[in-house]
């Protein structure tokens, strides 16, 4: 089955990003966007073109044609974005994580591709690919994650490879993989003592950095019926992968990868990938 659709999660409230304070010298400007505009939308070069743009061009490169971006229901700044800026060779589609009922806030990860798979029910019985808009994944992970034969799969990263800071990857939630590189547990908030029992057959603790490939028929009524979590009260897109991988043993491939990811949780990763880009 062709898989040529990437889903771009770009919902949420951007909490942390606003609520962060700069330690480093970041302008007037980009302090404003990182407090009013939705992460995806952050200028990160030294022309102000967003992080969106960067990811998109990547995807391109990896063989995606067509690209639904989820977004808020009152979120108008993605549409307007590309109403000035168009991508040749990217059918761009549109998909609204409208507020559950009694919520004041979006209901999560899973929620948000539930409500894209309805909204567009041709996703329910095909291949597609599902990433964050804040992560700017590199073309050659997105071309392994399109080009997978597995029907549900995800990049598995190697923690050693990513250039956070201790602090920061200490929060991942780590991954626990069989034999054969299949999906088998997620933990959060893990202890030293876990990592050893973590490690996967070649003595690697990986993550997940949201870089996925479902299938639709296979993962729907995951996500329909994925539980909100108790601590965040989300519906969380891990939740839904982790349920599938109990029911369906090796269903869940992990596709290892050596590299880093950069993205934009906090003001400071503004600096830091204007950096990296203005040094290509």
């Amino acid at each position: 089955m062709i898989n040529d659709s990437l889903i771009i999660l770009a919902a949420g409230l951007s909490s942390r990003m606003k609520k962060s304070v700069s330690s480093k010298n970041l302008s007037k400007r980009s302090i404003e966007q990182a407090n009013s505009r939705d992460k995806g939308l952050i200028g990160i070069d030294k022309n102000g073109r967003p992080l969106i743009h960067y990811l998109l061009i990547n995807a391109k490169i990896a063989g995606f044609k067509v690209i639904y971006l989820v977004i808020g229901q009152n979120s108008d700044s993605f549409k307007s974005y590309f109403d000035e800026n168009k991508y040749d060779g990217l059918d761009i589609e549109f998909a609204v994580q409208y507020l559950e009922k009694n919520k004041l806030k979006p209901s999560g990860t899973a929620d948000a591709l539930f409500q894209a798979i309805t909204q567009f029910p041709i996703l329910k019985s095909s291949n597609f690919c599902v990433c964050n808009s804040d992560n700017l994944y590199s073309a050659k992970a997105l071309r392994s994650i399109r080009s997978t034969s597995f029907s549900n799969a995800f990049i598995s990263y190697d923690k050693s490879f990513l250039n956070f800071s201790s602090e920061k990857v200490s929060s991942f939630s780590i991954l626990k993989l069989n034999e054969n590189g299949y999906l088998v547990n997620i933990l959060e908030k893990p202890t030293a003592k876990d990592f050893d029992l973590f490690k996967d057959s070649g003595g690697k603790i990986r993550v997940s950095m949201n870089l996925f490939k479902f299938n639709g028929s296979v993962f729907y009524d995951y996500l329909k019926n994925c539980p909100f979590d108790v601590l965040r009260n989300e519906k969380e897109l891990p939740t839904a992968v982790l349920n599938l991988a109990k029911d369906q043993p090796s269903s869940v491939y992990g596709i290892p990868f050596e590299e880093h990811v950069p993205d934009l949780t906090s003001k400071d990763d503004i600096i830091v990938l204007n950096k990296l880009l203005n040094q290509k």
